[in-house]
């Protein structure tokens, strides 16, 4: 007999919020993908729900070069004046969620290096989502935002009008690819079952192209180590 499964997504932010409700100790999810940061949170916890699946996604970006990384691209309208960072100071700033890593952490640990905090922008907003960033940016309605690289090639490519409203004007990274995740409470057996799967799925020519489709290449072993460099960063800016 197979296995029944569900799927649950949910487009309000990109993991579990830090101190609320998660869906893999209360048993309702057994993986999920998720930004780095909620996964931090997760396993911060006295008896941390989620481990790794040692399998992360490889993007078909030439920048990766076929690494499970991937990038912060600053976006602004592409008639803005701006050419560098520093040129946003006193600017409108959208940030997809407190969840992510390449739209909000990605920022304030720029702003910490520049010696500076949220009050560089004359106004920072909740866009929602990267796509919604991107959207209010094109309408020029904020002046520009740290944008997931995947979601945005994605985005131009099903929506080439785009193009003709947004730039990057730069570039952040490599950062550690958005992990997968499993509930720890899963059986060994079936731990390994899905990283086996997941490793091999590029082999697969059906499965190849499906992936192909939204960008992937492969799924690349991976180990906590590859979070690691992630991890202390995420915390202090959490605390500034």
């Amino acid at each position: 007999m197979g296995q029944r499964v569900s799927l649950m997504v949910e487009p309000r932010v990109s993991g579990p919020l830090r101190g609320g409700e998660d869906p893999f100790s209360k048993g309702e999810a057994d993986i999920g993908f998720m930004c780095t940061p909620s996964f931090f949170w997760l396993r911060a916890l006295k008896v941390p729900p989620v481990e790794l699946l040692p399998a992360a996604p490889v993007f078909d970006d030439v920048r990766a070069r076929g690494r499970p990384v991937y990038f912060s691209e600053v976006v602004v309208r592409r008639e803005s004046p701006v050419r560098s960072f520093l040129d946003l100071r006193g600017c409108s700033w959208a940030y997809n969620d407190p969840c992510s890593l390449s739209g909000y952490y990605n920022w304030l640990k720029k702003l910490a290096e520049m010696g500076e905090d949220e009050g560089f922008f004359g106004q920072v907003v909740c866009s929602g989502s990267h796509l919604n960033s991107m959207e209010m940016i094109a309408r020029g309605k904020v002046g520009a935002a740290a944008i997931d690289s995947n979601v945005l090639k994605i985005k131009l490519k099903s929506s080439p009008e785009l193009c003709a409203h947004l730039r990057v004007l730069e570039s952040w990274g490599p950062f550690p690819i958005q992990p997968v995740v499993l509930r720890s409470g899963l059986r060994p057996e079936l731990k390994e079952r899905l990283r086996t799967i997941l490793l091999t799925v590029g082999a697969d020519p059906h499965a190849s192209l499906t992936l192909a489709e939204f960008g992937l290449e492969r799924f690349a072993p991976v180990t906590y180590e590859h979070y690691a460099p992630e991890e202390q960063a995420c915390r202090s800016a959490s605390a500034r």
